[in-house]
């Protein structure tokens, strides 16, 4: 997720690049304005919490809960987020140092890290959108064809796609070292191929995905006003996800696409914003688990259940060992 700073300029030749990554080192170096220390502050929190929440959810809903075709969607996402928050730190660190002493294979990994989280989250939402439309407007077919096993294929082929999605952001990724400082930088290489990334990266990852979903919305909404359903929890959550999905990566496509156009934006604006929403779109991948514990009853009952029967089973081993312990003294007051 990491803003690089020359990422706007980078295909200018070679001279001028290395101008540029002098300007950016010296104000990156020298930059720890309070916009920065709170950004830092924000990511740890997302990370800590991510980290936490996220291992959670795979291990209440892969070991603790039956495993059903919803739950193969939200492991899914859950550990897309893991994955992102687990490379978290070394962005933390090149935030609050502006120095990448990681090399080349981690540079271009970690920076793509928040691609990969964005394809894979949104196309899983895509998943669980589209899943439910179906089970509510085909409830006989879905019954006789919706498995588990199904659902893990699906899962497999979207993240080869966003795999795949991903290259462009992995391939422009490089180092270069400016005196005592290493910088991960973005080159483009040329305008028109930093076109081409943003454009695809806009379209692919955010405006077909949320179409897609808009529409499978719009469908629900319709058939669920004509059914009567015992509990419509599992319906909020997926809407909670679409909506805290869309709040948080609008400002960074924003600022994306900003780039494209800097005679109308100048070079200051963009970088802050790209900053701000990428910290935003990070923040994305803390959120699922609090929706869950939040509004979804069977998550939230069986997390409950979980920790409740762990504390009792601790009480009871305790009690046991009170009790052999005091039998055994007793034993040798007799003696």
């Amino acid at each position: 997720m990491s803003v690089d700073y020359v990422e706007y300029e980078d295909y200018t030749p070679d001279n001028e690049t290395e101008k540029n990554i002098t300007r950016a080192g010296v104000h990156s170096s020298s930059s720890q304005t309070p916009l920065t220390v709170f950004l830092v502050t924000v990511n740890i929190i997302i990370c800590v919490i991510g980290l936490g929440g996220n291992a959670l959810v795979i291990w209440i809903c892969g070991w603790k809960m039956k495993r059903t075709v919803v739950n193969t969607w939200y492991i899914s996402l859950a550990i897309s987020d893991l994955m992102f928050c687990a490379i978290l730190p070394l962005e933390i660190y090149y935030m609050i140092t502006s120095h990448w002493p990681f090399g080349l294979v981690l540079c271009k990994l970690t920076s793509s890290a928040l691609s990969l989280n964005m394809y894979s989250s949104v196309f899983l939402l895509v998943l669980i959108s589209t899943d439910r439309c179906i089970m509510v407007s085909f409830p006989v077919w879905s019954h006789n064809h919706r498995t588990v096993r199904k659902a893990f294929g699906f899962v497999i082929l979207m993240w080869v796609l966003s795999g795949l999605l991903t290259l462009p952001s992995l391939i422009v990724r490089q180092t270069k070292v400016h005196g005592s400082v290493t910088l991960c930088y973005t080159d483009y290489m040329s305008p028109s191929r930093h076109r081409e990334v943003a454009l695809s990266r806009f379209i692919c990852g955010f405006l077909f995905p949320i179409l897609m979903i808009v529409f499978c919305s719009l469908v629900l909404c319709v058939k669920l006003k004509s059914l009567t359903m015992k509990s419509t929890k599992p319906y909020k959550v997926m809407a909670a996800l679409i909506v805290s999905f869309f709040c948080c990566w609008v400002p960074y496509h924003t600022f994306i696409l900003s780039e494209l156009d800097l005679e109308n934006i100048t070079v200051e604006a963009v970088h802050t914003g790209l900053k701000v929403g990428a910290t935003l779109a990070a923040a994305n991948s803390f959120m699922s688990p609090l929706l869950y514990v939040f509004i979804g009853n069977d998550f939230k009952h069986t997390l409950k259940r979980s920790f409740s029967s762990r504390i009792e089973e601790a009480m009871a081993e305790d009690l046991r060992t009170v009790g052999y312990n005091h039998s055994r003294s007793k034993t040798m007051e007799i003696a």
